[in-house]
């Protein structure tokens, strides 16, 4: 266990970003936004990419606009209030070698180094440890350098801080991946120990920290009409604006190696046990917000809020009364509470993210968010019908991927390493997809999951036609 400082420094301390994506700018950016305003300006935010991805000409936009963006901030009511952000003091540029980067991260500045990679971004198997097999990670570490994921940066930066002494540092992971410190530990120690790195991994045990996290708050992908809506305000000289809802929540495990911001001061939850609001959150929010996109697009619907039908809702409420809340144990949450007001949220059209976002990485959001409930409700010697409607949306979103006709394009960072054209090509394609064990981990293999699937992708068909039909 790592001794835990709860002291913010008198000087001025880094604090890095990887992931230059809208949730980050609405969310950890936003607080230390907040803790500013009150004048506590300690801590500033580094931000940078690890990949050339799709969001870097938004990263190079940024740079121009020197970190400062806007941030519209929508109630459940439709009210609107404008954020002029300013958190962000370095905005480092790409490099294929990630030089700048990886000097920030290794400055004795840099006390903490956060990051949003995306579920997928872990190559974590159903067991919970690193897939050493994945093409990506073999290829990254046969060829150090390359930088294809958030382990072979943060070995680069690490191994650069233990080389100069520069002094612990705390990782701090807020993607939605249930106990997500641990994983990023777990990833990162088997990452190393392939690498054979024996100083880097004892100098890990005593140096880092990697305190779980939740993280929440909806933030759909910016468009024209959030441009257009800052125009009316007056704003013309922000190209890089990000929207998002007004509900926020933030709870993190307060085991900091090197200090953190006060950011309890603006609403951020330090606890001693962050599980029960990361499952609550993970298997309520994130699980039906993935369930509604896929019912969503079976439906023809391009928005969250417009595929919230009736039959929709009622899915995901029974999915809650019945198998969230018979597998996790009694705690904080009222979950048909934490339901309805999770529904009141994906219901705000103003907010109106898009189907084609929140259905992507579904592979990854498949075997975080829904399989757990799954497996324990198999265990209780259930079966969990409410949850297979779930599994059984995506069957059929992915069997209109395969067909073609899905209303927009599905992107998914994992889609190579599941043989769908082989799965859909099979005369019965719900059984190959089913016991599919790159798809359902232990699952795959449990006596009954196969036809208690097929008996709901019928009549879930079935209530689906009878929607298209009336």
């Amino acid at each position: 266990m790592q001794t835990s400082s709860h002291s913010t420094p008198s000087t001025q301390s880094t604090w890095l970003h990887l992931g230059a994506g809208a949730f980050h700018r609405a969310h950890q950016s936003w607080y230390l936004n907040q803790l500013h305003q009150l004048g506590d300006t300690r801590w500033s935010l580094a931000l940078g990419n690890i990949r050339n991805s799709a969001s870097q000409a938004t990263l190079d936009q940024l740079g121009r606009q020197q970190g400062v963006y806007t941030l519209e901030v929508i109630s459940p009511d439709g009210d609107i209030d404008y954020h002029t952000i300013t958190a962000i003091k370095k905005v480092i540029p790409w490099d294929a070698n990630l030089s700048q980067l990886i000097q920030i991260g290794a400055d004795p500045e840099t006390k903490l180094i956060s990051f949003t990679v995306t579920e997928g971004g872990y190559f974590l198997k159903d067991d919970g440890h690193l897939d050493l097999n994945h093409p990506v990670i073999v290829q990254e570490l046969a060829e150090p350098n390359t930088f294809a994921t958030v382990y072979g940066v943060l070995v680069a930066i690490l191994r650069q801080r233990l080389a100069t002494q520069a002094g612990p540092i705390t990782l701090l992971n807020c993607d939605n991946l249930r106990h997500n410190g641990d994983c990023l530990r777990t990833g990162l120690n088997e990452y190393i120990a392939a690498l054979g790195d024996k100083a880097l991994a004892a100098w890990c045990d005593n140096a880092i920290s990697t305190p779980n996290s939740m993280v929440d708050r909806i933030t759909p992908q910016s468009d024209e009409a959030l441009l257009e809506r800052l125009v009316e305000q007056g704003i013309d000289n922000d190209q890089v604006p990000v929207a998002c809802e007004a509900f926020s929540q933030w709870v993190i495990e307060d085991d900091f190696i090197a200090g953190r911001p006060e950011l309890e001061r603006v609403g951020v939850e330090f606890v001693k046990n962050v599980i029960p609001f990361e499952e609550a959150k993970i298997r309520v929010l994130n699980a039906s917000h993935s369930g509604i996109a896929w019912a969503g697009a079976l439906l023809g619907a391009q928005s969250i809020d417009e595929s919230l039908t009736p039959q929709v809702r009622e899915w995901i409420r029974n999915y809650v009364a019945q198998d969230v809340s018979a597998a996790l144990p009694k705690g904080p949450i009222d979950l048909d509470e934490y339901c309805k007001t999770t529904l009141h949220r994906f219901s705000n059209a103003k907010v109106r993210d898009t189907n084609q976002r929140v259905s992507s990485d579904s592979i990854a959001k498949l075997q975080q968010f829904i399989l757990p409930t799954l497996k324990t409700r198999y265990q209780q010697a259930e079966v969990p019908q409410a949850t297979l409607v779930l599994v059984a949306l995506w069957y059929l979103f992915m069997q209109r991927r395969a067909a073609g006709t899905l209303p927009f394009e599905y992107q998914d960072r994992a889609i190579e390493s599941v043989p769908f054209e082989t799965i859909f090509a099979e005369q019965d394609s719900l059984k190959a997809f089913a016991q599919s064990s790159a798809l359902m981990g232990s699952l795959a293999e449990h006596p009954t999951f196969t036809e208690d699937l097929r008996d709901v992708v019928k009549q879930v068909e079935s209530t689906l036609a009878e929607s298209s039909t009336s």
